[in-house]
């Protein structure tokens, strides 16, 4: 009778360690399958075809930000140098001496991996380099979208077709600035 309780036991706890090991391999594929997916994404990302254009013909886009205004021209570029932007006729890691200002302008270019597809020239006028550096953002972006409406998505998602809204608050007679009050005393 204790010897059939034992076996009974025993192929109880293999069937256990059988479930756990079903599960363990249901959760490897899954992870698996997951991996493939991602792979798959970012496959597709990689495979961008980027439409030529003619000589002499650009694509224009412009973008605004606080009180600056960019506008930024998209130009085939034959040369083949990578990351050909000017601002206001000079390069733009000379215009833009901070990375981060330099990464914000190109966001568009890095987010396509379109380095040395073209050549961009921009305009850009009013506010500091903040709002200029984000104004070009979105002036390039639009003129990608321009170019090949099928990145509108890609560029979306990464929020470079999104207006900031935001702008400096009006002073306020009777106040020092937009909110700030006077110092109040008692008396």
């Amino acid at each position: 009778m204790e010897e059939e309780i034992k076996t009974d036991e025993q192929e109880e706890k293999q069937e256990w360690e059988k479930l756990e090991n079903v599960e363990e391999n249901l959760q490897v594929l899954e992870e698996y399958e997951k991996a493939e997916e991602k792979e798959e994404e970012k496959k597709q990302e990689e495979f961008i075809s980027a439409p030529k254009l003619e000589d002499g013909k650009y694509v224009e886009g412009i973008g605004r930000r606080k009180e600056a205004v960019a506008r930024v021209r998209i130009w085939n570029n034959p040369e083949g140098k990578s990351m050909q932007i000017f601002v206001n006729d000079r390069h733009y890691t000379e215009y833009f001496p901070a990375l981060y200002l330099q990464k914000s302008a190109d966001a568009p270019l890095r987010k396509l991996k379109l380095f040395n597809q073209y050549k961009v020239t921009v305009k850009v006028k009013g506010g500091g380099l903040h709002g200029q550096a984000d104004a070009i953002k979105l002036g390039l972006a639009r003129a990608l979208v321009k170019l090949n409406p099928e990145w509108r998505p890609r560029l979306k998602k990464a929020g470079l077709l999104t207006r900031d809204p935001r702008e400096v608050e009006r002073k306020k007679y009777g106040l020092k600035k937009a909110r700030r009050a006077p110092q109040w005393h008692k008396r």
